[in-house]
């Protein structure tokens, strides 16, 4: 799916909000893993996903303090966490924040942007978007 501004993005996010976060019933938390180049849009659809799911705080990119969470109180999950795995060097990075206890938990919800950085972490039903530049300056949406 290719998107040509913030207003496609967002309607992107619809799309994958509809088709996989919606009536999800599971024994663990549903991850997502975003992958895309620095600038390709990856907090900004999370953004938007947090938007559909009516989360009041601003939500911008961990990059710094690596996770943060949100209350949910309009789907079958209780916590949105979004992580940016960019400055981790490996896996055991992330086990040391709670990863197993937060990934057990079928009532979390987990996007992770450069989820390749800790690729043995990621659990083998996780979702993927993958997000490139176009030659024209859109973005190129994946949804896996």
């Amino acid at each position: 799916m290719i998107s040509k501004n913030l207003k496609e993005t967002k309607a992107i996010a619809k799309i994958f909000f509809d088709k996989i976060l919606k009536n999800q019933k599971r024994k663990n938390a549903l991850v997502v893993g975003l992958s895309g180049d620095l600038g390709a849009g990856k907090t900004v659809f999370v953004k938007a996903v947090a938007k559909l799911l009516k989360i009041k705080n601003k939500v911008f990119s961990p990059t710094y303090v690596i996770i943060k969470n949100y209350e949910l109180r309009i789907t079958n999950y209780k916590k949105f966490f979004h992580i940016d795995a960019y400055r981790l060097k490996n896996e055991k990075e992330l086990l040391l924040l709670g990863w197993e206890e937060i990934v057990s938990n079928k009532e979390n919800l987990v996007f992770i942007e450069w989820p390749e950085n800790i690729h043995k972490a990621i659990p083998s039903n996780a979702r993927y978007i993958y997000i490139t530049h176009t030659e024209n300056g859109h973005r190129d949406f994946k949804l896996k």
